[in-house]
């Protein structure tokens, strides 16, 4: 059997690649290698058993002979950053799906149909937006987005849009879809065509929802990938970790191997067929206390800063319920110290500079992304 991983060259990918190879699968990778990820070009954590293919997934000359021959698909390709290049979100992200099914007809329709038996997307917990509260007059909603103007008074927690009360945070369903950024939203697309075409069109599906992935091979030259990264390059260089908002924001972390392990989970059963699942650590952290964790880590006596500043597009508290991937036989295996211990070795083993991480919060700042409570619009 053969599989395409879009993307296989990346942090899930990588990994989701490792392990279909050693359950005897062959596999072939079209990743574009985009700069802002692989500065380097081709990582040599890239298999020689795997047939490799620099393409962009968007494109129909790059994906079509990709597609040729191949059982499975698992698309992971994908643009994310906080810039507000939003067409490249959509066009990356969305329009490659699309374009996956659109070579898969096309085929059929030509007599000439490709072996295709099932695609697994790659969804995101920023399906969600804001997530799943309670409140204890109006009962459990999902809140709109916190807005600007709440996040500069330094006002961080999620209000019932009726009453205005603090509400609780409980476990999110897959059955929560308020995207509220144009990478949530793109997302959320792949989910619907995924269902919407792949029954149409007899091909199985299943979208896996990811909440914060963490281990290693996560890039550190872009600004997307993650807390580890951000917390880590700061201690590498004797800077303490920054946390955003209080601190006290509530993160389910899984570790890429336990993704992986789900995405050929969902891959190999059939009883995965046209579902969206969840995919997280289960075990609510807050940022402090993660930040605690890669401090003892790095044998630092450091406390985290907490300056007020915050990101626009963050989720206040993200915990998923992972029950429906669970009732499959899928369990995170990873705790977050060991997720936080493998990610440190490997990061001291890589040769890095303070300038990513300046370079980062430059970018960031410099687009409002990153900004300041009770200072107003930058």
């Amino acid at each position: 059997m053969r599989v395409l991983i879009t993307g296989g060259a990346g942090f899930i990918g990588s990994h989701t690649v490792d392990l279909l190879l050693e359950k005897g699968y062959e596999v072939r990778i079209l990743d574009s290698l985009q700069p802002r990820v692989h500065p380097r070009g081709k990582p040599a954590w890239v298999p020689r058993e795997a047939e490799f293919i620099q393409g962009d997934v968007a494109s129909r000359a790059d994906l079509g002979p990709a597609m040729q021959g191949v059982d499975y698909v698992i698309h992971l390709a994908a643009y994310q950053d906080y810039l507000p290049d939003f067409s490249t979100f959509i066009h990356t992200n969305t329009e490659s799906t699309a374009l996956l099914f659109e070579l898969v007809v096309e085929a059929q329709l030509a007599g000439r149909p490709l072996p295709v038996r099932k695609m697994v997307f790659a969804s995101s917990q920023s399906v969600c937006g804001e997530g799943l509260y309670e409140c204890v007059e109006h009962g459990r909603l999902t809140p709109p987005a916190r807005s600007l103007e709440q996040l500069e008074r330094g006002d961080w927690e999620a209000h019932c849009p009726h009453c205005g009360c603090t509400m609780k945070s409980v476990l999110i369903p897959e059955t929560v879809c308020s995207p509220g950024t144009t990478y949530g939203i793109s997302k959320y697309a792949i989910e619907l065509l995924a269902d919407r075409l792949g029954r149409r069109y007899g091909i199985p599906t299943a979208c896996m929802r990811y909440t914060y992935v963490q281990g290693t091979r996560n890039s550190f030259y872009n600004t997307y990938s993650g807390i580890a990264r951000i917390f880590a390059l700061r201690l590498l260089h004797g800077l303490p970790p920054v946390c955003y908002e209080d601190g006290l924001q509530l993160r389910d972390f899984i570790n890429v191997k336990d993704v992986a392990r789900a995405n050929v989970l969902a891959m190999e059963d059939d009883r995965a067929n046209f579902g969206v699942f969840n995919v997280g650590g289960k075990r609510p952290v807050t940022v402090v206390e993660f930040a605690r964790i890669m401090l003892r880590e790095f044998g630092s006596q450091a406390d985290p800063l907490i300056p007020g500043d915050f990101r626009l597009g963050d989720t206040r508290h993200t915990i998923s319920d992972v029950s429906r991937l669970e009732a499959l036989g899928w369990q995170p295996s990873v705790p977050v110290e060991q997720n936080a211990r493998e990610y440190v070795e490997w990061m001291r083993q890589q040769q890095t500079t303070d300038e990513f991480l300046k370079e980062a919060e430059r970018i960031m700042r410099q687009q409002g992304v990153v900004r300041r409570a009770g200072e107003g619009v930058r």
